[in-house]
């Protein structure tokens, strides 16, 4: 059920946003708003990541298979990485319009800008509310895109109700460089997240030093090396191990260890864990030198 709400959440998202955009373009030539035009090319581009996240999404909850053992949970990954580009170049692209409207500023109709900002404010909020709740970080990064649109909405809105009453043009462009430098904040930080999970990073509410304590303290555990922590996309957490076991262990007593080691690791919520049992000193050919027990 959660996962037929979520992809419908994203298409629903896609649809009324890319409607959304249509209107936006043709109210911001209507109005000559850089700001309602630089939040149509940033919409546009919203449309398009949209798009993506709900094509990309659909294929990552596919299971494994000989090519793709872990499954195609990194498709969605792969959706938020081009969202938080796309998202990066676009604000790039309104700052290179906006900048030169300072020393320039264009009339526009504000009366006009404000029905767009009521409009713009009711849609992208709609489209908010059907991705709440989703934790990926593909839908999280769309959700972003779409939050983002309903503070720019708002900050459209109030500017164009001072614009009924002040003839301020300059108003326009300095909202549009406003919006677009927050945009481009966040758009940075999903980035730096996205590009974390890519390089297999070690997720940020988790530690392995803290983890290896805990398989140290399981009785019967000599020592712990070669543990490895990560993300297949933000959700999904894979742990591997290599635990020394005492020489003379008996088949009985190594698989009371792995048991009691996937206990200690049940709070952790871990999608796949690998347990390397080892038996003494030299057991492990990727470390020659492990510790031996005591």
């Amino acid at each position: 059920m959660h996962q037929h709400e979520h992809h419908s959440g994203l298409r629903s998202a896609f649809f009324i946003n890319l409607l959304f955009t249509l209107i936006e373009i043709a109210g911001g030539l209507a109005t000559n708003s850089l700001a309602i035009l630089a939040d149509a090319a940033h919409d546009l581009g919203d449309s398009i990541s949209l798009g993506m996240a709900w094509i990309l999404d659909h294929l990552s909850h596919q299971e494994g298979d000989e090519r793709y053992s872990y499954g195609y949970r990194r498709f969605s990954l792969l959706g938020a990485l081009m969202n938080a580009l796309i998202l990066f170049g676009g604000s790039l692209f309104i700052l290179s319009k906006a900048i030169p409207r300072l020393i320039q500023p264009e009339p526009f109709d504000a009366r006009g800008m404000l029905l767009l900002a009521v409009l713009g404010v009711v849609v992208n909020g709609w489209a908010v509310l059907r991705l709440r709740g989703d934790g990926s970080l593909n839908a999280r990064v769309a959700a972003l895109h779409l939050l983002e649109d309903v503070l720019g909405w708002v900050a459209v809105l109030l500017v164009s109700l001072v614009l009924q009453f002040v003839d301020v043009p300059i108003l326009d462009p300095i909202l549009s460089i406003a919006i677009t430098s927050v945009v481009l904040f966040r758009a940075l930080s999903f980035l730096r997240q996205t590009l974390a999970v890519f390089l297999q990073a070690v997720p940020p509410d988790m530690n392995i030093d803290d983890i290896n304590t805990l398989l140290r303290e399981v009785p019967g555990v000599c020592s712990v090396h070669h543990t490895h922590l990560w993300s297949l996309d933000g959700e999904q957490h894979v742990l591997t191990t290599h635990v020394v076991l005492e020489d003379d262990s008996s088949r009985e007593e190594a698989a009371s260890v792995k048991t009691a080691i996937k206990d200690v690791l049940r709070s952790y919520q871990l999608s796949h864990i690998t347990v390397e049992l080892e038996f003494g000193e030299g057991d492990c050919i990727m470390s020659p030198d492990a510790a031996a027990c005591e």
